[in-house]
């Protein structure tokens, strides 16, 4: 659950639940906060389940049951995900090494911490690996925008902002000590997660909502709209029981490595030079909508057309609220659009109806940073 549930409620929120963690959803109005991070910064409870690993064998454990290298350097961190033995993402991640603590901290899904703690420890045999579920430990808040850096840098003492993604730095908000990681552009924008302990958090998100630069306060749904105007996967929506190559998320895997489930099955994609499927972003019409006054947007299954096939179905969809009009990230056949292929003419089905539909490059929104998760395909037609 949050661990700062009695604040949120105060703020007006409403909730709902990922896995066995209990977020925020909004405080009403998600678009206009959308609005508000977009053009200037937001502050967010993130939901993550928490693993620690301890033990000097800690480094080459993770490393060997993962897709990507693991720092070795403290202050370090890398997105990485697991794979099942055909090569399916059965989770993503991010790892970073608190060398000075003498751990890695493993940030998961909240549906997927205790799977992989579980997995983890039946896993350990005689290595010197120590592995704790402390998803109750810490407060975890993303903060974004285009003013992020300088929010930051507003209101963390005793250290400036770190500048490569996926890097840290110690500091202090007030009383309370925090580690601030610089993100890797999930919401099209600078973006800072800050790490804290459970018993601080009530301070810590106080210090961000209302000291230095002011943040806006915003839930999971606005978090959905801006990954998705960003092009960013998402476990849950475009992740979860594909093929990494399918997805186009690269900065995950270490082509090089070995050891790792589901190895084989990834590099003979990746040797193909093309997947089966890929990632796209869709510009669905609305002119019907604009006539009727009611808005209408695709489900996650809606099938996609191309012509009179089938070639695919949405992943998630939304009224962009910077473009405002509906757009969408579909798995869609390479034979049908990617690569060298002609697109030819697109549809989404929405509410029984054939919808027009434009294929365009990702991000839907140009903002302040790139999302590195954004998909990415070795050919030449990468959008």
């Amino acid at each position: 659950m949050t661990v700062i549930e009695s604040v949120h409620e105060d703020h007006g929120a409403t909730f709902e639940e990922r896995g066995d963690r209990r977020v925020v959803a909004h405080y009403g109005r998600p678009e206009r906060t959308h609005v508000a991070v977009r053009n200037v910064v937001g502050v967010t409870e993130r939901g993550y389940g928490v693993l620690t690993v301890e033990g000097d064998d800690r480094v080459e454990f993770v490393d060997n049951a993962v897709s990507n290298r693991v720092p070795t350097e403290d202050g370090e961190g890398c997105y990485a995900l697991l794979l099942d033995p055909q090569g399916k993402i059965e989770t993503d991640m991010y790892v970073y090494n608190a060398a000075a603590g003498d751990r890695l901290l493993v940030f998961l899904p909240p549906t997927e911490h205790e799977r992989v703690a579980e997995d983890w420890r039946s896993k350990t045999f005689i290595q010197d690996v120590a592995i704790t579920d402390a998803s109750d430990d810490f407060g975890v808040f993303g903060v974004y925008g285009p003013q992020a850096t300088e929010k930051i840098a507003s209101v963390l003492n005793k250290a400036g902002s770190p500048e490569g993604p996926l890097s840290f730095v110690r500091g202090t908000m007030g009383d309370a000590g925090v580690t601030v990681i610089r993100d890797d552009g999930l919401a099209g924008e600078e973006g800072y997660e800050v790490v804290c302990a459970a018993e601080s958090a009530a301070e810590v998100f106080d210090t961000l909502e209302n000291r230095g630069n002011a943040a806006a306060p915003f839930g999971h749904r606005t978090w959905e709209t801006l990954t998705l105007e960003a092009g960013t996967p998402l476990f849950e929506t475009e992740l979860a029981g594909r093929i990494p190559n399918v997805c186009g998320v690269r900065n995950a895997l270490d082509f090089e490595k070995g050891c790792y489930v589901g190895q084989e099955v990834v590099s003979r994609v990746e040797n193909r030079g093309r997947p089966s499927r890929r990632l796209v972003g869709l510009v669905v019409d609305a002119e019907a909508d604009k006539e009727s006054g009611t808005d209408r947007i695709p489900e996650a299954g809606a099938a996609v057309f191309a012509g009179d096939a089938a070639v695919g179905e949405v992943t998630r969809a939304a009224i962009g609220p910077t473009r405002g009009e509906p757009v969408a990230l579909a798995a869609v056949d390479s034979d049908a659009t990617g690569g060298d292929a002609d697109d030819g003419d697109l549809a989404v089905r929405v509410e029984g109806e054939d919808r027009p539909a434009e294929r365009v490059a990702l991000p839907f929104v140009e903002g302040s940073d790139d999302s590195a998760r954004r998909p990415r395909y070795p050919d030449a037609d990468a959008a």
